[in-house]
C-alpha cells in the first residue's frame, strides 16, 4: 500500500481505530511510564504464513509520534516460517506499548486473509481462471482486506456499489425481470462500466445473455449446471461462478470452463495469522 493511498484513504481510519482503543488515555502504559523513554520491540512470526499490512502496521506508531521507526525483514507477499525475527519498532515506550495492540490487529488480520488467498490461488495456478473477492468484507476494513487478497495472489471484484453494476436477485426483482434490470442499468450507467448479471438457473443465463450482459454469475449452481451454462453462453459473455467455492470442489468448478471464481470466504472466513511484539527493552 503506497504512501499516497495511506495518506487519502486509510490515515483517518486507523486514527478511529486508535481513538476505539483509546478512548482517553493509556491508563495502564500511563501508570508504569511515567516520562518518554526510548526502546525497542521485535516483531516475530508465532506460525507460517503470507505477510500483509507491513506498511498499516507502521503507519498505526507514526500517527502516535511521526518520530517513532519501524524496521522490516520481510516485505508484504513473503512467506514467513514460526519463530522468524519479522522487524523491529524503536521509539517512546509508551507510543509502542498504545498502539502495539491496534498495529498487531491489522497486520494479523491481513497476513490472515493473504494467507488463506495464497492458498486458494495456488489451486488455480495454471488454469488462467482469476479468483476473486466479494464486498463481504468487515466494516471499515475493506481497504485493507481488498489489498491483503491482492498480495495473496488474488483479484479484486469490485470496491463497492460507486465501482460498477452487478445486477442481482433483488435488483433484477425490482426492476421486473432480467432484461429490463439490464436495459435499465445499460440507459443509467455510463458507457465505461460493464453489467454483469447474477443467475441461478439456466432460464436466467438466457434471459441475461439476450440481455446483453458483459458478465454472467453463475450462483450456487451445480457442477452440471455450470458447464450447460458455459457452454450455452459460448464465450458471448465472461462467466464467474460463485457460492460455497471450497478447496474440495474448486477442481471441478476450474473444469466448468468459468472465467472467474469468486469467494465471500477470502475476507470473511479467513483465520488471522499469529504475530507477536516481543521482547520490549530500553535502548
Amino acid at each position: 500500500m503506497d504512501g499516497i493511498t495511506m495518506k487519502l484513504q486509510a490515515d483517518h481510519l486507523i486514527m478511529e481505530a486508535l481513538r476505539e482503543d483509546i478512548s482517553g488515555e493509556d491508563v495502564t502504559t500511563n501508570a508504569v511510564m511515567k516520562q518518554a523513554v526510548t526502546g525497542e520491540v521485535e516483531l516475530i512470526a508465532k506460525q507460517e504464513g503470507v505477510v500483509a499490512g507491513l506498511a498499516v502496521f507502521r503507519r498505526v506508531f507514526e500517527l502516535l509520534d511521526p518520530q517513532t521507526v519501524t524496521e522490516f525483514y520481510v516485505n508484504d507477499g513473503d512467506r514467513v516460517e514460526k519463530g522468524l525475527l519479522m522487524g523491529k519498532v524503536r521509539g517512546d515506550i509508551r507510543v509502542l506499548l498504545s498502539g502495539e495492540r491496534v498495529a498487531l490487529n491489522y497486520l494479523q488480520r491481513m497476513s490472515g486473509i493473504a494467507t488463506y488467498t495464497r492458498k486458494t490461488a495456488d489451486l488455480l495456478k495454471g488454469s488462467g481462471v482469476k479468483l476473486l473477492d466479494t464486498r463481504k468484507t468487515t466494516p471499515n476494513m475493506r481497504i485493507f482486506e481488498k489489498y491483503a487478497v491482492r498480495v495473496g495472489g488474488g483479484f479484486n471484484h469490485r470496491y463497492n456499489l460507486s465501482d460498477g453494476v452487478l445486477l442481482k436477485d433483488n435488483h433484477i426483482n425490482a426492476a421486473g425481470g432480467v432484461k429490463e434490470a439490464v436495459r435499465l442499468a445499460r440507459e443509467y450507467a455510463p458507457f465505461v462500466r460493464r453489467i454483469e448479471v447474477e443467475t441461478e438457473d439456466l432460464d436466467m443465463v438466457r434471459e441475461a445473455l439476450e440481455a446483453g450482459a458483459d458478465i454472467i454469475m453463475l450462483d450456487n449452481m451445480s457442477i452440471e449446471e455450470m458447464r450447460e451454462a458455459v457452454n450455452l453462453i459460448d464465450g458471448r459473455a465472461e462467466t464467474e461462478c460463485s457460492g460455497n467455492v471450497t478447496a474440495d470442489n474448486i477442481k471441478e468448478l476450474i473444469s466448468t470452463g468459468v472465467n472467474y471464481i469468486s469467494s465471500g470466504a477470502l475476507t470473511h472466513s479467513a483465520p488471522i495469522l499469529d504475530i507477536s511484539m516481543k521482547n520490549l527493552h530500553a535502548v
